[in-house]
C-alpha cells in the first residue's frame, strides 16, 4: 500500500480559480457601517439566524437529494473527509487513507474518541454500518450510483476500515468517502434497509457527531441546531445555528434588512438592494453550480434532439442573464462549471444561440405546424403545450419561467410555469413519479467532476437522470472515464461527453450564478466556498 501524496492531489486534482468572472473579481463587498478591525480572539455565544427560501426534505445524506437537506447534514454529521476552499478533499474524520497501487483498495484510519451526540463512541462499526447501506440489495435511495464500484466494506480494527472496489474509479475517493456523514448503528442497525429511507431518526432525531446537534425542525417555520460540547474538533463558538424557511427572496432580503435574519445568499437581482442594509457585508465570488430546463423525455414531446434543440434556440439565455440577473452570471452551454479544471477549452461544443427563425423551421421539420390558426403549432392533432415547473419562492426562476413562457410563445408553444413548494417538487420530480414535462431548476455540482449520476441511462429508475437523458456513446465514455486517473486524459474524454451532451440537449442550459453571502459586519471565521454556504460554520463567531 502507499500513502496517498496529499499535495499532489492538490496540484493535480482539481486547478481552481482560473477563471473569475469580472463581475464578481471584487471577491469581498462590505456595505452599511464601516466593519470594525477584529480583535483576533475568538468568543464563544451567540445565535446566528439563516435564511433559506428552500425547506429540507430529510437528514440523512444517503437519502436526501437536495441541497436544503445537506447544508444541515453537513452540520449535524461528520464525514470521513472534507472538500476545502480550492475543492481539494481533505482529511476530516478519517486521520489517514491509504490506497492500493491498483487503485481498488482503500485502508481508512479513523480518529479515536469521536463521540455521537448521544455520547456513544464512533468506531469503525458505524462505518462499515454506514457505507454498506448503498451497496444492500433493499437500498432504495437514489445515491447507489457513487457506490456501484464498492465490492465490500469492513472493519480491520476498532478504527479502522478497509474498503475494496470492483474497479479503480476516482470518483470514490474524490466524493463518496467525502459526501456521506456517518451514521449511528447503534440506533439504525436493526432497522430494516427497506425502511431506512422513510424512519423517523431521518425527520425527527437525527443524531450525528458534528459540531452541531439537532434541537427542532418546525416545519414550515425553522431547523434549530445546538453547538456540541464534546465535538471531536472543538465546540463551536456559536451557541446555536437556526435555519429559517422564508417564503420568497423579496420576504428574505426585508427580514435582512429588518434585522430577524443575520446570514442569506442574496441573488444577483437583489445585490444592489442588499448592499444598502446596514450592518452587513457581503462576500461575493462565482458558485459551483448551473441552472438549466429539464426535458422530460418520458414525455413524447421531448424525444426528439431536434426539438429540444429548437427550444434551447427559442430561448434568448442572454437576455436572461442581462435582465433577470441584471448580468450576474454567464450563459452555459455544458454541464460543467468554468472553476473546475474539467471545463473544456476546446471551443468545438455546440452552442445553440438565440435564433427564433431557426427554431422555428427546425419544429416544422419535426411536423410542428400550427393548422387550426390557434396561435400555437400542433401535430397529429396534439398541441404543442407544456407545464414548466420550479420551486416556490426562488422569484429569479419565477421570473424565468414567465419569460421562457414569452419568449416560447413566440415560436408557438405554449410552456405554463407552475411553481411548486420545494419538498413537494423535489418529490414529484423524482423516482418513482416523474411528474412533470419541463423542470426549471440548478445542480450545485460534485466537488469532483464526474456526470454519471446525472446523465447514464441507468441512474434514470432510480438515480439522478429524472429527464431519462440516453445516449449509448455518452454511457460508454462516462464509464471509460472512470478508469482515468491522469487529469489530462480525464479531461480529454470529457470534451468529447460534453460535447456529445451538448448536441443532445437534454438540458438547456441556462446560466453560471455569482455567489453572494450577506452576513453580519461582526462576524468572524467566515471562510468562502464555491460550494458551501455554511463552510466550517463551527469555526464562525460574532465579534462583541
Amino acid at each position: 500500500m502507499k500513502g496517498r501524496n496529499r499535495k499532489s492531489i492538490l496540484v493535480s486534482l482539481l486547478l481552481i480559480f482560473t477563471l473569475i468572472l469580472a463581475a464578481c473579481s471584487g471577491g469581498n463587498k462590505t456595505s452599511g457601517d464601516s466593519e470594525k478591525k477584529s480583535t483576533g480572539k475568538p468568543v464563544q455565544g451567540g445565535d446566528l439566524v439563516i435564511g433559506s427560501i428552500a425547506e429540507p426534505t430529510l437528514f440523512n445524506s444517503l437519502y436526501s437529494t437536495d441541497v436544503a437537506s445537506s447544508d444541515i447534514e453537513e452540520r449535524i454529521y461528520s464525514f470521513l473527509l472534507q472538500t476545502d476552499g480550492k475543492l481539494n478533499p481533505q482529511l476530516s474524520l478519517a486521520e489517514d487513507i491509504k490506497e492500493s497501487d491498483d487503485g481498488k483498495q482503500f485502508d481508512v484510519t479513523i480518529k479515536k474518541g469521536v463521540k455521537f451526540h448521544d455520547g456513544e463512541e464512533l468506531t469503525a462499526d458505524d462505518v462499515v454500518f454506514t457505507y454498506s447501506i448503498p451497496i444492500n440489495k433493499d437500498y432504495n435511495g437514489e445515491r447507489g450510483s457513487g457506490f456501484e464500484v464498492l465490492e465490500s466494506v469492513k472493519k480491520t480494527g476498532d478504527y479502522s476500515i478497509e474498503f475494496k472496489l470492483n474497479k479503480k474509479d476516482p470518483y470514490f475517493y474524490n466524493v463518496t468517502l467525502g459526501s456521506y456523514g456517518i451514521l449511528p448503528k447503534h440506533i439504525l442497525g436493526d432497522v430494516p434497509i427497506k425502511d431506512l429511507g422513510e424512519n423517523e431518526f431521518n425527520r425527527k432525531k437525527p443524531i450525528g457527531s458534528g459540531p452541531f446537534k439537532f434541537a427542532e425542525w418546525k416545519e414550515g417555520d425553522y431547523v434549530k441546531l445546538e453547538a456540541f460540547d464534546d465535538y471531536w474538533d472543538g465546540r463551536p463558538y456559536l451557541d446555536t445555528v437556526t435555519i429559517k424557511t422564508i417564503p420568497d427572496q423579496n420576504a428574505a432580503i426585508a427580514q435582512l434588512s429588518a434585522g430577524d435574519i443575520d446570514f442569506f445568499a442574496v441573488p444577483g437581482s437583489e445585490l444592489q438592494t442588499a448592499e444598502k442594509v446596514s450592518n452587513i457585508k457581503i462576500e461575493s465570488d462565482l458558485g459551483l453550480n448551473y441552472s438549466y430546463i429539464g426535458w422530460n423525455q418520458k414525455n413524447e414531446l421531448f424525444k426528439s434532439k431536434k426539438v429540444r434543440q429548437a427550444l434551447t434556440h427559442a430561448i434568448d439565455r442572454q437576455t436572461i442573464v442581462d435582465q433577470v440577473l441584471d448580468g450576474d452570471g454567464k450563459v452555459a452551454n455544458i454541464p460543467e462549471s468554468p472553476l473546475s479544471w474539467n471545463y473544456p477549452k476546446d471551443e468545438n461544443v455546440p452552442v445553440f444561440e438565440f435564433d427564433q427563425e431557426k427554431a422555428k423551421k427546425m419544429l416544422k421539420e419535426e411536423g410542428w405546424e400550427d393548422t387550426d390558426g390557434d396561435g400555437y403549432l400542433d401535430k397529429d392533432g396534439k398541441k404543442f403545450s407544456f407545464v414548466i415547473k420550479t420551486n416556490q419562492g426562488n422569484k429569479v426562476r419565477e421570473d424565468i419561467a414567465v419569460v421562457v413562457q414569452q419568449q416560447l410563445k413566440e415560436i408557438g408553444v405554449e410552456a405554463k410555469p407552475q411553481i411548486v413548494e420545494f419538498s413537494a417538487l423535489i418529490e414529484q420530480t423524482t423516482p418513482p413519479k416523474w411528474d412533470y414535462d419541463a423542470l426549471l431548476l440548478g445542480w450545485s455540482l460534485a466537488t469532483f467532476p464526474d456526470q454519471f449520476s446525472i446523465f447514464h441511462s441507468s441512474q434514470s429508475e432510480k438515480g439522478l437522470n429524472n429527464i431519462w437523458y440516453k445516449n449509448k456513446e455518452v454511457d460508454k465514455l462516462l464509464v471509460d472515464a472512470k478508469n482515468l486517473s491522469d487529469r489530462k486524459d480525464y479531461s480529454k474524454a470529457y470534451e468529447k461527453i460534453y460535447k456529445l451532451i451538448a448536441e443532445d440537449q437534454p438540458y438547456t442550459f441556462l446560466y453560471y450564478a455569482n455567489s453572494h453571502r450577506a452576513m453580519p459586519s461582526n462576524l468572524q471565521g467566515y471562510s468562502y466556498h464555491p460550494k458551501d454556504e455554511y463552510y466550517k460554520i463551527e469555526k464562525w463567531w460574532l465579534e462583541q
